[in-house]
C-alpha cells in the first residue's frame, strides 16, 4: 500500500478563485512514475469561490466522475444539459467521442468537490451524463462505460469498513480520519492498494470516503 498525503498533491488552479490539488500528473505538472493508478488517471480536490470556475472547454474518452463535498456545482455541456450538483450527489460524464462543458460556483458558498476521471472500456461512442441525487451510504456504484465500481462510505466512529478485494484498489479521505493497515489517513490523504485483500477501513472518528473498486488497466492500440 502506498500513501499520498494531502500536502504532497500538485497545487494547480491559474485562475481567480479556483485552487486545485492533483493526485496524479495532470496539465502542467508531469511525474512519470505518477500518470495513473488501474485505470484512474485524475483524482482532483477542487476548491472554487463564489463566482469562480472552468471555462468551456473539451473531453474526449474519458469517464469523469465528480462527488460534491460543499457547495453547489453548476455543469452546462454542449447536449444543451445545465444541472446544479449538491452534497451527496455523485455526477458523471462520459465524455465519448467528444463533448463541451463548463463547471462553476454560481452560489454564495465556497464550493468543494472531489473530480475523478477514468479511462473507458471503449473509446468514442455517444456522450453521455447523469446525476445520482443523494447517493446511499455505501451503496456501489458500478461505472457503466469502465471496469471500476465506486464505493461511497461515512462510517461512524470505531465502525470498520472493509475494502474491496480487487486488482486496484484507490481510497480518498473526504473528511474525518480513518486508518488503513496501520496508516492513519486525514482529509485529502489518499491510500492506493494493489491485490487488495483483507484489508478494511476503521473510522478513528464519524467520517465520509470514496473507493475506487478497479479490475482492469487501460488497453491501448
Amino acid at each position: 500500500m502506498w500513501v499520498q498525503r494531502a500536502g504532497e498533491r500538485f497545487r494547480g488552479g491559474d485562475d481567480a478563485g479556483v485552487d486545485t490539488r492533483h493526485a496524479f500528473s495532470f496539465s502542467g505538472f508531469y511525474d512519470p512514475d505518477n500518470v495513473r493508478f488501474g485505470l484512474l488517471v485524475a483524482c482532483n480536490e477542487e476548491r472554487l469561490a463564489p463566482g469562480a470556475g472552468f471555462a468551456e472547454h473539451p473531453h474526449r474518452d474519458v469517464e469523469i466522475v465528480t462527488w460534491v463535498v460543499a457547495g453547489e456545482l453548476t455543469h452546462e455541456d454542449s447536449t444543451g444539459r445545465r444541472t446544479v450538483v449538491r452534497p451527496g450527489d455523485l455526477q458523471r460524464l462520459s465524455a465519448g467521442r467528444g463533448v463541451r462543458h463548463t463547471e462553476r460556483n454560481t452560489g454564495s458558498e465556497p464550493l468543494r468537490f472531489v473530480q475523478m476521471w477514468l479511462s473507458p472500456a471503449e473509446f468514442g461512442g455517444e456522450p453521455e451524463y447523469e446525476v445520482v441525487r443523494r447517493l446511499p451510504e455505501a451503496a456501489p456504484y458500478p461505472l457503466p462505460r469502465a471496469d471500476a465500481v465506486l464505493h461511497v462510505h461515512r462510517p461512524a466512529a470505531g465502525q470498520r469498513t472493509p475494502l474491496p478485494a480487487a486488482p486496484w484498489v484507490y481510497a480518498h479521505v473526504v473528511r474525518g480520519t480513518v486508518d488503513i493497515a496501520g496508516e492513519r489517513l486525514g482529509p485529502g490523504d489518499a491510500a492506493r492498494v494493489a491485490d487488495a485483500a483483507g484489508l478494511d477501513a476503521e473510522a478513528v472518528g464519524a467520517a465520509e470516503f470514496l473507493v475506487w473498486e478497479m479490475a482492469s488497466e487501460p488497453v491501448y492500440g
